[in-house]
């Protein structure tokens, strides 16, 4: 996968003319930059430079005591070790190589493109501070986003695994769920689901599941209460699981039947297919070119036309190594979002679709569900909710 992903990265700098990436980083372990895991694979404990550039060079300049680690690897072609000091070698592979852009990784708006620390930048501007290469320092938030969001058809493979078994545990809880089970029951059954199936959470277990149950419940964020379930409630797991390193994250709706109820209310069956429907309208123009708020407008003022208030949140972030796997948002042009509501998708990248309202009286109505952006549109790479799931009345 690294191989992958390091190949994709030197065709990434080469399409957008930078010379050079630069992943500079120490103590990694304790303090790790979001691109170690898909760039280089194995920590370091002294100031390192991992550098990849469009010429298709691959180079690690690392403190001496970790060099062998990183050769064993292999995923670096050159790899040079020092005791002293990292400036002399760093210098000789820039002057080497004479680079006009040196991308390194901060950013104001992409937390995956924000690893480099303080301290770090401002060791690696002493030690360029009597060089050009001082003023050829760009953002690497273009290229981190486009190697985050290009999913490879491994990553894909694995994202899919992944909702499998989410949906698998789905499946499970819904044979669990009945009046009387507080969320925390509920949450601890799936998480020992989890731990039976060897995987791991998509995200901290306090919060992962989240389970929210009727009006006045505390939300997709807040840890599973002892709030019990009742019947007349509309029940929301917000889920996912990580396998092979790669996440999945879903919602699902229940509605919990009344005693002698034959239907559902017509109130929660209105607002289910209201955003069911709003998911389906963000997928149809969901394409290569587009600009992410523009897709969160699309289910954003469906929602609102429909007479409810709008969700106070994005409509869909990416996903892959994590949850929330950073660069383009489909989200609203709020300022908490920066510059991220303007980038435009790019095939290959996996969203969330996961929009909310509120059915007064009973609970939240949300579905989230994950789609694949193709050259030409998008496609559903999960199982879509189509009607909300049913808990029968037991005495």
């Amino acid at each position: 996968m690294i191989k992958e992903k390091i190949k994709q990265a030197i065709e990434i700098l080469k399409e957008k003319n930078i010379d050079m990436w630069l992943t500079f980083v120490r103590e990694s372990s304790l303090i790790p930059d979001p691109m170690i895991e898909i760039t280089v694979g194995t920590h370091s404990t002294w100031q390192t430079a991992f550098i990849i550039t469009k010429y298709g060079d691959t180079i690690a300049i690392a403190g001496s005591l970790d060099v062998a680690n990183i050769k064993a690897y292999g995923y670096y072609k050159e790899v040079i070790g020092y005791v002293q000091s990292i400036k002399e070698p760093l210098l000789e592979v820039l002057n080497r190589i004479k680079p006009n852009k040196i991308a390194i990784n901060f950013s104001i708006d992409t937390i995956i493109s924000d690893g480099l620390t303080h301290g770090m930048y401002l060791s690696l501007m002493k030690y360029l501070e009597d060089t050009e290469y001082k003023d050829k320092l760009i953002s690497a938030e273009e290229i981190i986003s486009a190697l985050r969001g290009r999913k490879s058809k491994t990553e894909i493979k694995f994202i899919k695994e992944a909702i499998d078994e989410t949906l698998k545990i789905f499946d499970k809880v819904s044979k669990f769920i009945k009046p009387g089970k507080t969320e925390q029951d509920v949450a601890n059954y799936i998480l020992d689901l989890v731990r039976k199936s060897k995987l791991e959470t998509a995200w901290e277990e306090k919060q992962c599941p989240a389970v929210f149950s009727g009006p006045e419940s505390a939300g997709a964020h807040a840890e599973p209460t002892k709030r019990k379930i009742q019947a007349g409630h509309i029940l929301n797991i917000d889920f996912g699981v990580k396998k092979n390193g790669y996440c999945s994250d879903l919602q699902r709706t229940w509605y919990i039947k009344r005693k002698g109820e034959k239907t559902i209310p017509k109130e929660v069956t209105r607002g289910f297919k209201v955003i069911v429907e709003s998911i389906n309208r963000a997928a149809k123009a969901l394409k290569p070119g587009v600009q992410g708020y523009e897709i969160d407008a699309i289910a954003r003022n469906y929602i609102t036309s429909q007479g409810y208030k709008e969700y106070p949140h994005a409509l869909g972030h990416q996903i892959g190594r994590s949850a929330h796997d950073g660069g383009v948002l489909l989200c609203p042009r709020w300022d908490r979002y920066g510059k991220l509501p303007y980038q435009k998708v790019e095939a290959g990248q996996v969203f969330t679709l996961e929009p909310r309202l509120t059915v007064e009286g009973y609970g939240i109505a949300t579905v989230e569900e994950i789609v694949q952006v193709t050259e030409s549109g998008c496609k559903f790479i999960s199982k879509p909710q189509k009607e909300i799931w049913v808990i029968q009345y037991i005495k």
